[in-house]
């Protein structure tokens, strides 16, 4: 850009400039994507793909009261029919509300139960919750797409559980794999084929244009180097945080401000 800065780039610019050299380099503004990724379109296409995988149907139950009015809550049911799981979905930013995106579970598949107990109890009941800000239509960056999948990969680790107890069902597994139905359903968002037939103009109902997803496609691994070295940082630290013997008098912005320098 032509910007000189007193001291060079600091460790705090270095996203702001990043997005910068991105959007030059790259001739994207992520903001055009925005009319083709409405949430009622990427929700479409989030229940396609469960569908297409899973052989899972989401139905919409208007007649139940939920929490907030925001909130929708469906029916999950397999290629049988038969009901799995009850998904919640709420979707917007609101007073009080956590911020960020997470699954959640008002109660977890298990088959330990008395044998008495109605086969309702059976039934994972299972939340994907967002900070989207409501709209009309609601449209949603890239990214937030992006989670909206990723959330909903947790949401099948919860609704497609299939164990005797609950201590090992759904997402109580070790914390190394519960990130894998997740990472691994997001990817599924990237996929062409997904985002031609499901994102389309809120208004036009054209579909996203091939020069829109080439450049998307070409900046996708743009500062991979950065990136892989903050995370790489970040699992020296703490292999080295967790190596000491002695954790008398330990103060933790002193010791990541030497192991940093150390690792240079």
């Amino acid at each position: 850009s032509g910007e000189t800065l007193e001291g060079g780039i600091q460790p705090w610019d270095w996203r702001f400039y990043a997005t910068k050299v991105r959007a030059a380099k790259y001739d994207l503004d992520e903001t055009l994507l925005k009319p083709y990724l409405s949430l009622d379109a990427v929700t479409k296409a989030f229940f396609a793909v469960s569908g297409n995988l899973f052989g899972l149907s989401y139905e919409k139950r208007d007649d139940v009261e939920m929490y907030h009015e925001d909130v929708d809550l469906y029916e999950v049911k397999n290629k049988d029919g038969k009901l799995v799981s009850l998904f919640i979905h709420d979707n917007f930013a609101r007073p009080f509300k956590s911020s960020g995106a997470w699954m959640s579970e008002y109660r977890s598949q298990t088959r330990n139960l008395p044998t008495d107990a109605d086969e309702i109890e059976k039934i994972p009941i299972v939340s994907n919750n967002n900070n989207f800000a409501k709209g009309s239509p609601t449209l949603l960056s890239f990214d937030d797409a992006t989670t909206l999948f990723h959330e909903g990969g947790h949401g099948h680790h919860g609704m497609l559980s299939d164990a005797t107890y609950s201590r090992l069902a759904s997402t109580s597994v070790l914390t190394d794999f519960v990130e894998l139905p997740s990472q691994l359903m997001e990817h599924w968002f990237e996929e062409p084929e997904v985002l031609k037939k499901f994102c389309r103009h809120y208004e036009t109902g054209e579909e996203i244009p091939e020069e829109l997803l080439a450049k998307l496609k070409a900046a996708k691994d743009f500062n991979q180097g950065f990136e892989t070295i903050e995370y790489t940082s970040c699992a020296l630290l703490d292999m080295a945080m967790h190596s000491l013997d002695n954790y008398d008098d330990f103060d933790m912005n002193d010791f990541e401000k030497k192991e940093l320098d150390r690792l240079g």
